[in-house]
């Protein structure tokens, strides 16, 4: 019989869709990379999510392999050149938490123009200070999306009502928005121009690692908010730090970091997230932009059917 290993947590609809296509499913979320190691051999296909790092010494040992499925988007932590070197299939579900995504990064954004955090904090310790939180409106506001992908477009579709301009920014498409009114395609250097607020949906590749850095924010408006909810080192965080520091930015939403361990940061990172945390202009959350309930149930469907669909072919 053909077996499968998944390697982290994920809805019973994809273990069970799996064992009604012939697979013998060991589901072991707590696996560690070195057990994965010593085990892959023994596997047909191999599911990750985001621990496992699929690299060419891993699919090396790998002599089994068909397949692996990556729950999520990601597809940095996947050697893909290796994978279709030795004929093994790659397959991902970035549809499954694409709206969970885009309606975190709103929320994120809406939190911070309305200063919410701070505000129910100071409810909470019997302090009163309407003036003092003072919110800001979107509407009327430029919002700019670099990516438009699966999760970028999501989020310019839950921006459709709220009264904003919209503009979009993807190096690698073209009428990508036509379906979209209320979204105009723009070049990146107009889209820095004119921008209030910029939201990174772009995956991380060598070339958008620190894409966002000081030489980008001297090109931007001052005082823009950035929302991140991609990948962490697409922001060079030294210089968002500074940035938000010397009010260059004025805001920004993160969902994502370059260390995302920080029983693993070294003294000058503690230092520099520190800074970070100390900002009042900031709303960070713990990467779960795409964590939610029903997008856990979405991700395993989706990459449930590429499965299917991969075997059937």
């Amino acid at each position: 019989m053909k077996r499968a290993l998944i390697t982290d947590d994920c809805h019973m609809v994809l273990v069970e869709g799996l064992e009604t296509l012939g697979f013998k499913c060991d589901y072991r979320p707590e696996i560690t990379p070195e057990e994965v190691f010593a085990c892959i051999p023994a596997y047909d296909g191999l599911i990750v999510s985001s621990k496992i790092w699929v690299n060419d010494a891993l699919l090396a040992r790998a002599s089994r392999l068909q397949f692996i499925g990556r729950l999520g988007s990601g597809m940095e932590i996947i050697d893909r050149e290796a994978a279709a070197a030795r004929g093994i299939a790659v397959v991902n579900s970035p549809e499954g938490n694409r709206n969970a995504v885009a309606e975190h990064a709103l929320g994120m954004l809406l939190a911070l123009l309305n200063n919410l955090l701070r505000a129910d904090k100071q409810v909470r310790q019997g302090l009163w200070q309407r003036e003092a939180n003072r919110g800001i409106e979107l509407s009327g506001k430029t919002v700019g999306i670099i990516g438009f992908g699966h999760t970028g477009s999501q989020f310019a579709r839950k921006l459709a009502g709220l009264e904003v301009r919209v503009l979009a920014y993807d190096k690698y498409k073209s009428n990508y928005a036509a379906d979209m009114p209320w979204v105009q395609e723009t070049e990146l250097e107009v889209l820095q121009k004119e921008a209030d607020i910029i939201s990174l949906h772009i995956p991380l590749t060598q070339e958008t690692h620190h894409l966002v850095n000081t030489s980008f924010f001297r090109r931007c408006k001052p005082g823009l908010i950035i929302i991140n909810t991609s990948r962490g080192a697409c922001i060079k965080t030294a210089d968002l730090v500074e940035a938000l520091e010397a009010g260059q930015v004025g805001g920004a939403c993160l969902d994502v970091f370059e260390n995302e361990r920080p029983e693993t940061f070294t003294p000058e990172e503690v230092n520099l997230y520190e800074r970070l945390y100390r900002h009042e202009r900031v709303v960070l959350t713990p990467h779960i932009a795409g964590w939610t309930h029903e997008s856990k149930q979405k991700l395993a469907e989706v990459l449930l059917k590429r499965i299917k669909e991969l075997l059937e072919r």
